[in-house]
C-alpha cells in the first residue's frame, strides 16, 4: 500500500515520537465517539478506547494509534480473541491477529452541491429488512439492526420496492460521514445514488456541518462518481479487521 502524501494528511510529532493525528476527520470514529455518537458506544471500561454497540457498527477507535495504553484499553473494552475494525493508518501490537486489510480513500465533500430530493423517503426502524435485502444484494458495507441509528437514511421506492439508499454514519465534530449508497441493479444508471447523496447532503448542510465519505480504493466507479460530484481526495486510510490477544 502507497504511504499517504503529505498533502493529502497533515501530521504532527507525538512525544512518543509516531506520528498522530491533528484533524477530526484522521481519527473520525474516534471523534464521533467522543462527541456526537458517544450514546451510541459500547459501554465498557473507559479509557484511551471506544467502539460501537455491536449491533450498531463494527467499528473501534483508539484516541491514539500509537499509544500502547489505547491498544490495552481496546483489548480490555472488546474482550478476549474479539474481532474489532478499525479505520486509519493503525499498526497493531504483536500480540493482535490481523484478519483482514485493505486500502480506503477518504473524500472531502465540502464542495458537493446539497439538495433535498423530492422523491427520498426518511427509513427507520421499521424499514430494518428491507434496508437489510438491499444491502445484501449490493454489498455497500456494513449494515446491522441498529445502524440507521447514527443518522438519517433517506430511500427511493419504485412500484413500493426500496430501489436506491444513502446515509449517514460517522458523525467527528463539524462532519457527517455518507455511507451505505447503494442501487438495485436492476435501477442503476438512472442517477439515483447521486440524487440520494446530494439529499443526505442537504441535511447535514442544514445542521451547519460538512459532508465526507470513504470507499474502497478498487471502487473506481464510485470514486469516479464521487468526484465528478465535487468530492475530493483527503487521505488513503486502511480498514483492518483484527482480533484481540487471547486471555
Amino acid at each position: 500500500m502507497s504511504p499517504v502524501s503529505p498533502d493529502t494528511e497533515a501530521e504532527t510529532e507525538s512525544e512518543s515520537g509516531t506520528a498522530a493525528p491533528v484533524h477530526v476527520l484522521d481519527n473520525p470514529v474516534w471523534a464521533a465517539l467522543a462527541g456526537p455518537h458517544a450514546g451510541l458506544a459500547e459501554p465498557g471500561p473507559a479509557g484511551l478506547a471506544a467502539r460501537y454497540a455491536v449491533d450498531v457498527s463494527p467499528f473501534a477507535a483508539l484516541a491514539d494509534p500509537g499509544d500502547p495504553r489505547a491498544w490495552a484499553d481496546l483489548a480490555a473494552l472488546a474482550g478476549p480473541d474479539a474481532p474489532v475494525w478499525l479505520t486509519g493508518l493503525p499498526v497493531p501490537p504483536g500480540d493482535w491477529t490481523t484478519v483482514a486489510r485493505f486500502g480506503g480513500v477518504q473524500m472531502d465533500g465540502t464542495g458537493v452541491r446539497a439538495e433535498p430530493d423530492a422523491e427520498a423517503v426518511r427509513l427507520g426502524p421499521a424499514d430494518v429488512p428491507e434496508i437489510m435485502e438491499l444491502v445484501e444484494l449490493t454489498r455497500p458495507g456494513p449494515f446491522l439492526a441498529r445502524t440507521v441509528e447514527l443518522g438519517t437514511y433517506l430511500g427511493i421506492r419504485r412500484g413500493g420496492r426500496l430501489v436506491a439508499m444513502a446515509g449517514e454514519r460517522m458523525r467527528p465534530p463539524g462532519w457527517t460521514e455518507i455511507s451505505a449508497v447503494c442501487t438495485h441493479p436492476d435501477h442503476r444508471g438512472q442517477g439515483l445514488a447521486a440524487r440520494l447523496v446530494r439529499a443526505v447532503a442537504a441535511g447535514v448542510a442544514e445542521r451547519g456541518e460538512r459532508p465526507f465519505l470513504h470507499a474502497a480504493a478498487d471502487n473506481t466507479g464510485a470514486i469516479g462518481l464521487y468526484g465528478a460530484m465535487g468530492f475530493t481526495l483527503r487521505r488513503r486510510p486502511l480498514f483492518v479487521g483484527l482480533r484481540t490477544p487471547a486471555a
